[in-house]
């Protein structure tokens, strides 16, 4: 049977560390040569190690991911065809996320509220499926696919399929997760093998430390840069060096969320401190305490070999923002994007400004942004633009609500939305008078294709972190370059902003808000499949 719950059992993670040695060793004496990361989560999760070919983006091969996770949109034709299996129950630990269909328009309590109506059919099938199949469900106003599995399933050196691109989110704590459509999906759940090519490997060595304005954010818009939108194709990315343990396991996750942005079949990182205290910290001690005993096979071999090597000196990094239409044209923030924007006709006041997504809505990232919001609400700034803020998920939301940094946001007249994909997935409803001319938006989302966050071809979009972001809402212009320009203030004194000061993980600990999972029964046989209309 699979074990469901609201996070990962112990069991688990200890069967999968179990095989981790033996088979690593497998590896490195059928290759003869020190393995990277990915070659030893990938190797542990194979169907045969002793004889599966490994030949870089060469080979196929049949994998046994341990767990599978579904949003609403996608998940609902997986079940369908797994409900044709005849089995009476999914053969791996599978969950439910309530995220995508949720509207942005007015804020979170309303949208929340029209959403549950609206959607009614669709969530009691989804809750009923997932009782009746062993399969755990998030509900609506749980919070995004990718942040709620980071904050309670993923772990170093497991493997994971997701029904939605940006599943390597789960890469920021050691884990290959990869997005997948809704029949590979079925095919792990119904326990059969899961048959990929095997992936070829982009390392990617970080040295310095980020400092000031840069983030995690700017790490992969420069990766992006360099790779373009394609330079990823069939290849896991993986980052390592001592810049890449300076970096918390949430910046960490938002780095390889938006390897899905360069075509990469996912992004990891290699086990360290941050990850343990991130575990920890979201009540997973003894998944920590797991890790820290086969440590040295959580990361890469001294003189590991990769396909393709770039290097990154954090301390030379600055911030970026990416786009329009594309998330590999990157500008500098400030003189850069001006000019790009000048040259091309792009508006140079922003309609909107938005902070968070699965990509940017860590404690880390909120605390920051407040910083910057605290000291702007102390010399009179406000936004200038609409600004709005999306939780990843219920737990974060509760947490900073807690800690008065949702009140920090509000005055400066940031609006809360739900914590739900909203605008990052195009389900914002927005003012035709504001969508039917050419206007730009900044935000801390992932991807910025044409009509992707209001179905407008005349919104552009740029992605940069949550501290730029801030700082042009507060300025009311894209050129602006928070490290030498001023703002106007009411009283006519121009004002300078410091750099955002973040805190990785809350003193108090994290609060859990709202209980939004239901665990499905222990025998959901008789549980009747609500389908509407019938």
């Amino acid at each position: 049977m699979a074990s469901v719950s609201a996070t990962t059992p112990i069991e688990l993670v200890e069967r999968v560390y179990a095989a981790l040695p033996g088979n690593v060793e497998i590896a490195r004496d059928r290759l003869n040569r020190p393995l990277t990361l990915t070659e030893k989560i990938l190797v542990n999760h194979l169907a045969d190690p002793q004889n599966q070919e490994l030949e870089r983006g060469d080979s196929y091969a049949d994998f046994h991911p341990d767990r599978v996770a579904m949003q609403d949109a996608t998940a609902q034709m997986a079940l369908l065809q797994f409900m044709t299996a005849g089995l009476p129950e999914v053969a791996v630990p599978s969950t439910v996320h309530c995220d995508h269909l949720i509207q942005a328009k007015v804020g979170a309590k309303i949208d929340l509220g029209v959403a549950v109506d609206t959607n009614a059919e669709v969530y009691d099938f989804l809750k009923s499926v997932s009782a009746n199949y062993g399969i755990g469900f998030w509900g609506p106003g749980s919070g995004i696919i990718h942040q709620v599995v980071l904050e309670n399933y993923a772990f170093p050196g497991g493997m994971m399929i997701g029904t939605d691109s940006h599943t390597p989110n789960a890469g920021g704590l050691g884990m290959v997760a990869i997005g997948v459509g809704g029949a590979d999906a079925v095919d792990v759940m119904t326990g059969f093998a899961w048959n990929v090519k095997w992936p070829k490997v982009i390392g990617v060595k970080l040295t310095g430390t980020l400092s000031d304005w840069s983030s995690p954010k700017d790490v992969i818009l420069e990766v992006a840069r360099q790779l373009t939108v394609k330079g990823g194709t069939g290849a896991i990315v993986e980052y390592f060096g001592a810049g890449a343990d300076s970096i918390s396991a949430t910046g960490k996750a938002t780095i390889c969320n938006m390897g899905a942005e360069i075509g990469a079949t996912t992004s990891v990182f290699g086990y360290d401190q941050n990850m343990s205290q991130y575990l920890k910290a979201t009540g997973r001690e003894a998944i920590a305490d797991a890790a820290d005993k086969v440590s040295d096979h959580l990361r890469a071999d001294h003189g590991a070999d990769y396909d393709q090597l770039l290097e990154i000196n954090l301390d030379d990094l600055k911030p970026l923002i990416n786009g329009p239409h594309t998330p590999d044209l990157a500008h500098k923030v400030g003189a850069g994007v001006g000019e790009a924007a000048r040259a091309n006709d792009w508006p140079l006041v922003p309609s909107a400004a938005l902070i968070g997504s699965c990509t940017n809505s860590s404690y880390e990232d909120i605390t920051r942004a407040a910083s910057i919001a605290r000291q702007a609400a102390a010399k009179g700034l406000t936004a200038k633009i609409d600004l709005m803020i999306t939780p990843g998920s219920e737990q974060t939301r509760a947490t900073i609500e807690r800690d008065g940094l949702l009140a920090d946001l509000e005055a400066i007249g940031a609006t809360v939305l739900a914590n739900a994909c909203g605008p990052c997935i195009g389900q914002w409803s927005r003012p035709e008078s504001i969508t039917s001319a050419s206007n730009t938006i900044v935000t801390s989302f992932n991807r910025n294709f044409p009509k992707r966050n209001d179905g407008s071809p005349n919104t552009l979009a740029f992605v940069t972190s949550p501290d730029t972001v801030m700082a042009i809402a507060l300025s009311g212009r894209l050129d602006f370059d928070p490290t030498v320009d001023t703002i106007t203030a009411p009283d006519g004194t121009e004002v300078s902003l410091d750099a955002p000061v973040g805190q990785i993980l809350p003193d108090a600990g994290y609060d859990p808000g709202e209980d939004t999972f239901t665990a499905p029964p222990a025998d959901g046989h008789d549980v009747p499949i609500a389908v509407s209309p019938t």
